[in-house]
């Protein structure tokens, strides 16, 4: 089963992306980056950069409206993805747990839908 992680920092969390490579949190991510790869259950996934270059699309009317910056303002702001597979949501909940990002902002777990891919993409 595939699962999605959708990874909500604090902006003190962005903050820490500007440090050099010994900062800790930094070092906390390289170490369970390397920790899901060797699990075997790393698929993919990438760090977004900070909300502030984000743009909203949304159709009203009929007609294109574009909002610079996130959608939302509020305390966590999505930071990146991880996809993982694993035999379970119980498995995927566990290594969310174990992420970094747990301890400064949120995961979200979601289950990938592939029947809904198939179906799109035909």
């Amino acid at each position: 089963m595939q699962f999605a992680m959708l990874i909500y920092e604090s902006p003190e969390a962005f903050d820490s992306r500007k440090n050099g490579e010994s900062d800790p949190y930094l070092g906390a991510w390289r170490a369970y980056y390397r920790t899901v790869v060797d699990a075997g259950i790393y698929v993919g996934g990438n760090p977004l950069d900070v909300p502030d270059t984000g743009t909203t699309v949304r159709i009203k009317d009929g007609k294109r409206l574009v909002q610079d910056g996130p959608y939302a303002d509020t305390k966590e702001q999505l930071a990146g993805f991880m996809i993982v597979d694993v035999p379970s949501l119980d498995a995927a909940l566990e290594w969310a747990a174990r992420c970094p990002a747990a301890a400064v902002g949120a995961l979200e777990v979601r289950l990938i839908a592939h029947e809904t891919h198939r179906r799109i993409a035909g």
